[in-house]
């Protein structure tokens, strides 16, 4: 049982018993009050026929109306109840992943498109979360109420109980069991077209520049189309077995009335006049009852989709967090130094080309540039050293340690890889930065963001680095943004920051400066200690970088150790497009 995806995945919501105890009793006190409001109702109805002394009706009056308020302020208690649980539950989940994922091994995410990604860690999620509102408690609550349901016509006759039963079991049991299989048809049939419109839909809004340019917009844009139309396709195919469970309730609730009211009618006696041992009120009760007995079983079809879609997400979730968790294994060491080497260093991405072999030494405080046009690898080459990308072929040690004996959290808290496309949140700028360092001051962030050219910027804004850049990357320019993240590096806690294209979108003349105070020990931009590799299409001709790796030319010479002599140059050529799986020259 506890090795049920859905179970596992129920465990990272960290649900409180208590919480989903109380969404369970308002809402059994919710339907409960229906219940008893159909069989007071129907009594009063009945009862008031005979024309009773008023005082003999209200007691009936006042629990009707009491009732009926009850109903919908037991029903806002479960919704307010139930849907607090699932978004904390969400909340924690998403934390406890985020967490798994920071910690834990980096091939789980490094090989993952973005689209996909953002589906597990989002709306499988939510879907798995949405169990709590959508079938924990409603299922609950109906076996609940059908019990006290088929307990009270039992206490008027037995056999229409046992017609409620069956026709309860036909609604509660064989309708979702239909909708359950509709579910997973449909689920199964859409998930991967689903996941595909998501990675270009993606790629489309974060490149879409760049595919215009390179004349593939229109195939993305069309890829993504054709995944959407596929899922659809998927879900109209399960339509029929969810016809066949929508149309389940309606009949048994027919069946359950009819069956009561031909009882009652036999029971009550011809004429009306009660010859059979039944009363009016009675007879009221037994057929107005089974209407209000449905309204929790009515729910059943759709908690099994529930059910069914969030074992499927589970499944996903489970994988993701599971393949993060390989760190945990046993025998993981911690880094102790941060001296970066590479022998016979060949990386890739899987089918596609690979850079040809590469010796390289990171000794403490180097400086050192990647140079080379779009495309030939620098950025593979970048992953690859901060351990993100598996080797194609050789070995690459920290600290005289293999990396593969290095647990991969401590790896990252020595070395750093930071992506140009990296993301800037809906956030305050202070915040921004935190994301790399937590206990940055406000000073420290004013002095960084100064440090890299932001400074005019940053006097300009009314509320400092307590500025909300609304929207993220949308809130700043090109160049603002590369100098954020800059700035995000340079407060980061690591020892080797392998930085990626950090002057993009500079003008030349201040992209220049702000790569020579990165190469240069002296600058003060970087601690002196800290060993720094930049990513660069340009490299000024003035520049003081204690090695150069040109990756541009088509043979390749020897890399030499890094000293503050002669430059050395090493050269390679890779053909790979960024995330969508399209054959490009970048």
């Amino acid at each position: 049982m506890f090795d049920d995806p859905l179970v596992r995945a129920l465990g990272l919501l960290e649900v409180r018993p208590r919480r989903l105890a109380l969404a369970v009793a308002a809402g059994v006190a919710s339907l409960g009050s229906a219940l008893a409001l159909a069989g007071v109702a129907a009594w009063l109805i009945a009862r008031a026929w005979q024309m009773p002394p008023i005082l003999d009706l209200s007691v009936a009056v006042v629990a009707v109306r009491a009732l009926g308020i009850s109903r919908g302020v037991f029903r806002y208690l479960e919704r307010l109840a139930s849907h607090d649980t699932a978004f904390r539950g969400a909340v924690g989940a998403r934390s406890a992943i985020y967490r798994q994922l920071a910690a834990g091994e980096p091939a789980a995410v490094t090989g993952m498109r973005r689209g996909m990604l953002l589906t597990r860690t989002g709306d499988d999620v939510e879907t798995v979360a949405a169990v709590v509102v959508r079938a924990v408690v409603p299922i609950a609550v109906a076996v609940v109420l059908s019990v006290a349901a088929v307990g009270l016509m039992a206490s008027i006759s037995g056999l229409a109980a046992v017609i409620l039963a069956g026709a309860l079991a036909l609604s509660g049991i064989v309708a979702p069991v239909l909708a359950s299989r509709a579910a997973r048809s449909a689920e199964e049939g859409s998930m991967a077209s689903a996941a595909d419109y998501a990675v270009h839909a993606v790629t489309t809004l974060d490149h879409a520049a760049e595919l215009r340019v390179a004349g593939h917009l229109g195939e993305v844009v069309g890829a993504a189309r054709s995944a959407s139309v596929r899922a659809a396709a998927a879900a109209d195919r399960a339509a029929r077995g969810n016809a066949v469970a929508a149309a389940a309730t309606p009949f048994a609730i027919g069946a359950s009335v009819l069956g009561a009211l031909l009882i009652g009618v036999a029971l009550y006696g011809p004429g009306g006049g009660g010859q059979g041992g039944m009363t009016p009120m009675a007879l009221a009760v037994l057929v107005l009852v089974p209407l209000a007995a449905f309204e929790a079983v009515a729910l059943l079809p759709a908690a099994a989709q529930a059910l069914t879609r969030a074992r499927i997400a589970a499944r996903r979730v489970v994988s993701l967090v599971d393949g993060a968790g390989v760190a945990a294994a046993p025998g993981r060491q911690d880094a102790t130094d941060w001296v970066v080497r590479a022998r016979r260093l060949r990386s890739g991405w899987p089918d596609s080309a690979v850079t040809p072999p590469i010796d390289l030494d990171l000794a403490r405080g180097a400086r050192v540039a990647v140079v080379g046009a779009s495309g030939v690898g620098k950025t593979t080459l970048l992953m690859t050293l901060a351990g993100l990308l598996e080797p194609v072929e050789g070995r690459i040690t920290l600290g005289g340690k293999d990396l593969h004996d290095i647990d991969p959290g401590s790896v990252r808290r020595r070395v750093t890889f930071f992506a140009e496309d990296a993301h800037l949140f809906d956030t305050t700028l202070l915040e921004n930065l935190r994301v790399a360092r937590g206990s940055l001051t406000t000073s420290e962030a004013e002095d960084v963001l100064r440090s890299v050219g932001l400074g005019e910027w940053l006097d300009g804004l009314v509320d400092g680095v307590d500025t909300v850049l609304v929207g993220g990357d949308r809130a700043v320019s090109g160049g603002q943004r590369r100098r954020i993240l800059l700035a995000r590096a340079i407060v980061s806690p690591a020892d080797v920051l392998l930085l990626d294209e950090p002057t993009e979108h500079l003008d030349a003349r201040e992209g220049a400066e702000l790569l020579r105070r990165l190469l240069d020990r002296g600058s003060g931009l970087v601690v002196r200690r800290r060993t720094v590799v930049v990513v660069t299409h340009q490299l000024p001709n003035d520049s003081r970088p204690d090695q150069v790796i040109s990756l541009d030319s088509a043979q390749r010479e020897n890399a030499l150790p890094i000293a503050a002599g002669p430059r050395t140059f090493v050269s390679t050529r890779e053909r790979r497009w960024s995330e969508v799986g399209y054959t490009k020259d970048m």
